[in-house]
């Protein structure tokens, strides 16, 4: 196996397959900072250039790319608000108001290092369980992945903070707009209007882009300010002295990394559930273990170092059951897949004996490819900082020309950017009365998926999946995220009662 690991590692230092993951890796950047077009689609772009290619060149191309748009998707989600795409959204709760107070280089030195630090757990991960791969993903079926999914909206609770009883309506706001579309089971179109469009449901991408960098541009655009503000009188702080701070809270929250990075490559394996879910699992969990909850949405430190860190993890994750069993874990797998078949690849065990040699040269890629964009993305912090004091009416039409292109070019219709601009009409709304938008999106992403997966459960295997053991292990997890938050809110109320009248005493 290490005979195998080194001769991968030799194999990507090879000048071809090295300068093709060097390309791969500066497109990757671009198409991460924009928003929508997303990994995904950039992989099926390219894909017809990798005929002619060795295995190694080609998995150095694609996977160079696909794995770096996660990295720097988070660049604009930190820095503008708008998420490079649906697997940022999370960045931005905590990131943009680091960046509006004026610590855009302390958010972007965290979310960076975290994620070169969380695709080396995922490929850690990857590598260490080609041995054991198939019992583990063989042990989850839909019963199991519908009880992730519930797991997933148990999160509301720690999303929603104080607005406990307005994260429960946009959630269920949320379940309403996962509804539209055709019935997966009867094929009866639901809340459709008579419009086509509708039958395939409300996409996503628009949606993400809409509900969080739209309403983030509309409110640029209302207070006529730049993004960041100096102290009036003060030269605007573009110095790299807060990337420094990022970089040590990193450290400071080592435990955090590896909490996010293992929920990442978790729900990674689990196909179909999907990058969104894990960056919000993560975020949730963040939230729950910290400290100081009540920061979370409003420039926690913590809140951009899960979500870094579970963006990147859950790549290498989704790789597992691609390789083990010809199982894409997402959109950006299943592309991938179709690459295996092009170079002449069978995955399963040929990729983890005959072919073990390519397997650690993709597992190569992931490392280095993020430490790639990582150094590069560092490099450029300084300019990237000092585009948050342009002011706001020079910034508007350049960042609605980026929406407008990033919600377009999800589905290549016009009516995306109109779903955009209803969501970004709605997220300015949640913002101006104080409704929380996370649950609502959490929601809509997950209700199609429970509505599947609970079919299905149902169908196999009647309600005796209840008693599954992994269902029940997961069904503990859901009980005690419930309760713990509420536990924790009554200790320090009582302790706040306490320290009260032992002041009135003294």
């Amino acid at each position: 196996m290490l005979t195998d690991a080194l001769s991968g590692l030799a194999q990507v230092f090879q000048p071809v397959p090295l300068m093709l993951m060097l390309l791969g890796v500066a497109i990757g950047f671009v198409v991460g900072i924009l928003p929508g077009l997303g990994g995904a689609v950039t992989l099926a772009l390219m894909l017809p250039f990798t005929f002619d290619m060795q295995p190694v060149e080609a998995f150095a191309f694609l996977l160079g790319m696909w794995v770096v748009t996660s990295t720097t998707g988070d660049i604009t989600s930190v820095l503008f608000g708008v998420p490079g795409e649906a697997t940022s959204a999370a960045t931005v709760l905590d990131g943009h108001p680091m960046t509006k107070r004026g610590e855009g280089g302390r958010a972007l030195g965290a979310v960076l290092l975290s994620s070169a630090l969380g695709a080396v757990f995922g490929a850690l991960v990857l590598a260490l369980s080609i041995p054991v791969i198939r019992p583990i993903v063989l042990a989850f079926g839909p019963p199991e992945f519908f009880a992730l999914t519930l797991l997933g909206l148990t999160f509301v609770v720690a999303l929603s903070g104080q607005r406990l009883l307005k994260g429960f309506v946009m959630a269920g706001l949320g379940l309403m707009v996962a509804l539209v579309g055709l019935d997966p089971q009867e094929g009866v179109p639901r809340y459709t209007f008579d419009q086509l469009y509708l039958w395939d449901g409300i996409g996503i991408v628009p949606l993400v882009v809409g509900l969080f960098g739209g309403a983030e541009v509309l409110q640029l655009m209302l207070s006529r300010r730049s993004i960041a503000r100096a102290e009036p009188g003060a030269a605007p702080d573009t110095s790299l002295a807060g990337v420094g701070q990022g970089v040590r809270d990193v450290f400071q929250h080592w435990g955090l990394v590896i909490r996010s990075s293992a929920i990442g490559t978790g729900v990674g394996i689990v196909p179909g559930l999907g990058g969104s879910v894990a960056q919000f699992m993560a975020y949730g969990a963040a939230q729950q273990s910290s400290k100081t909850p009540e920061l979370f949405g409003k420039g926690a430190v913590e809140g951009v170092i899960a979500s870094g860190a579970v963006n990147n993890a859950k790549d290498s994750g989704s790789l597992i059951p691609t390789i083990g069993f010809g199982i894409p874990g997402g959109a950006g797998s299943a592309v991938l897949l179709s690459a295996f078949l092009i170079v002449g690849l069978n995955p399963g065990e040929e990729m983890l004996t005959t072919s073990l040699d390519v397997t650690f040269s993709m597992i190569w890629v992931t490392v280095l490819a993020n430490f790639i964009a990582v150094a590069a993305a560092f490099l450029l912090l300084k300019p990237l900082t000092r585009i948050t004091f342009i002011s706001g009416p020079l910034l508007v039409p350049f960042l609605l020309l980026l929406l407008a292109l990033g919600a377009y070019t999800a589905n290549n219709s016009f009516a995306d950017v109109l779903v955009m601009i209803g969501a970004a009409a709605i997220g300015v709304a949640c913002i101006r009365y104080d409704w929380p938008r996370v649950p609502f999106l959490l929601a809509v992403v997950l209700g199609s998926l429970a509505e599947r997966y609970l079919f299905l459960s149902h169908s196999l295997f009647g309600w005796s999946w209840l008693a599954r053991p992994i269902v029940l292990a997961i069904g503990v997890v859901m009980v005690l995220a419930v309760v713990t938050p509420v536990v924790r809110r009554v200790r320090a109320r009582d302790r706040g009662m306490r320290d009260q009248k032992i002041e009135e005493t003294a």
